[in-house]
């Protein structure tokens, strides 16, 4: 559509309709306090204190300090310009045992937070879960026990009495294929399982919990705006031979279609079927496919994909030679998300809005105290730019969130990897807004005063 000047907005929508810019995180990587005012243990608690499991025996307990410093945070968000933060809450923090009796310091520390960011004039969106499931539940089977579905529920159902007279979006799931995959199939993330019965358990019980979140959600909160996150990435062979291709098939079916397609569509991608049917009750692809609002969409590269000998058969490989990388060895492919974004147009016919996007840098403040990160500004030019030919190209996308606001634990890689747009120095806890930040900032004021394209703005941010 145009607006009144013959323009496409950056949203699809005509002049008016804002479309969202946005900062995201997650409660694990930068609240910090993990052992204070009450929150319980944690699946990445647990998993941290393991030998081996963290670089550098790195743990999340102070992390980014979020839980006492979120008034600087969202004064940081502010001055970017961003209308809106995408954040998780923590489960064991509102409920230290994952169920039974809430924890009304862990609770009241969330009802700052959302008051903070509508006084300055931010949207919050809350995903219920980012990979932190409470230690206690993870002793009863975790995401493995078919009961963890009414737990999810009681718990949304929590987040929502506590939240919903302030907040209205919400997310359900963040990269359910990540958690699953890596934490109950291949054994490298929390709570390090590798079993071919978990994982497809898991996977099922995730959705069942993805269901029954949108029904408690829809019932308790009114006007509520629901979706779930999903990590989709296009799977390539690594090389020509026919077992990677195979593999690649594989991989493709547990990454990007296990969690969206019984969600959307009501069944399982048919290599999968076999696999998940033994955990299936009656009438529970019914109760997965409830209606949602948008598509979440986490998107940094594609996948080079090999054969393995693990229990999925597939694992990942390098890009080509003449495929440029990021330095933490992530591919450089802007046309890869301009084609993810077409394509989950439409095969799911549903708003688009870009939750995760970003990069690693080998970020180090200069003599003058400066982060000069031009790797990352580069990487984010093209990928707006990309997002810009994709709504040009008819892509319903209405938003789009930096992956990350701060540096952050960044899981088994510890503190080792910089994803943030704000440089976190982290013996004083000062923050340090990068170039990248700046350049964020540019290109939001000037998208809102001009509503052109994204890809067009890019180009004349970078020239400017």
């Amino acid at each position: 559509m145009t607006n009144d000047r013959g323009q496409t907005g950056t949203s699809g929508q005509p002049a008016g309709v804002d479309f969202v810019w946005g900062a995201s995180t997650s409660s694990y990587q930068i609240e910090g306090a993990a052992h204070v005012e009450g929150r319980g243990d944690s699946i990445w608690d647990r998993y941290c204190r393991e030998l081996g499991k963290v670089q550098n025996g790195d743990t999340g307990d102070v992390a980014c300090d979020h839980y006492h410093r979120f008034r600087e945070d969202v004064a940081l968000m502010r001055e970017l310009g961003v209308n809106a933060y995408r954040f998780s809450i923590a489960w064991p923090r509102v409920l230290p045992r994952g169920r039974g009796a809430a924890n009304e310091a862990g609770l009241q520390f969330y009802d700052r937070l959302i008051d903070a960011l509508l006084a300055a004039g931010i949207e919050p969106w809350v995903c219920l879960y980012h990979w932190d499931l409470p230690q206690a539940l993870s002793e009863l089977g975790g995401w493995e026990n078919r009961d963890i579905a009414g737990w999810f529920a009681d718990y949304t159902a929590l987040v929502a009495r506590h939240y919903g007279d302030r907040v209205k979006r919400f997310a359900t799931f963040n990269e359910p294929c990540v958690f699953t995959l890596f934490g109950y199939g291949l054994g490298w993330h929390a709570p390090g399982i590798a079993d071919r019965a978990a994982l497809h358990k898991a996977i099922h019980h995730v959705n069942l919990s993805h269901g029954a979140a949108v029904d408690v959600l829809r019932a308790s909160v009114a006007g509520a705006s629901i979706g779930a996150i999903h990590n989709r990435q296009p799977c390539y062979a690594a090389t020509p031979a026919k077992e990677d291709a195979e593999a690649a098939l594989r991989l493709a079916a547990y990454w990007n279609d296990a969690f969206p397609y019984p969600q959307h569509f009501a069944c399982y991608p048919p290599t999968l079927l076999e696999a998940i049917e033994p955990y299936m009750e009656p009438g529970d692809l019914a109760r997965i496919a409830r209606p949602i609002d948008w598509f979440g969409l986490n998107h940094y590269s594609p996948h080079y994909i090999k054969a393995d000998s693990n229990l999925i058969g597939a694992t990942f490989g390098p890009p080509p030679d003449d495929v440029p990388r990021t330095p933490i060895g992530w591919p450089i492919v802007p046309a890869a998300f301009r084609d993810t974004l077409l394509d989950l147009h439409g095969r799911f016919g549903l708003p688009i809005y870009v939750l995760e996007n970003g990069t690693a840098s080998e970020d180090k403040l200069d003599a003058a105290g400066i982060v000069q990160d031009d790797g990352r500004i580069a990487y984010l030019q093209g990928y707006t730019g990309a997002m810009g030919e994709a709504i040009a190209a008819g892509a319903d996308v209405r938003g789009y969130f930096v992956w990350s606001l701060l540096d952050n634990f960044e899981w088994t890689a510890g503190y080792t990897q910089r994803f943030g747009i704000v440089y976190v120095d982290y013996p004083t806890q000062r923050r340090i807004p990068k170039a990248s930040a700046r350049w964020y900032a540019d290109m939001i004021g000037k998208e809102r005063r001009q509503m052109v394209p994204v890809g067009n703005n890019v180009a004349a941010a970078a020239e400017g």
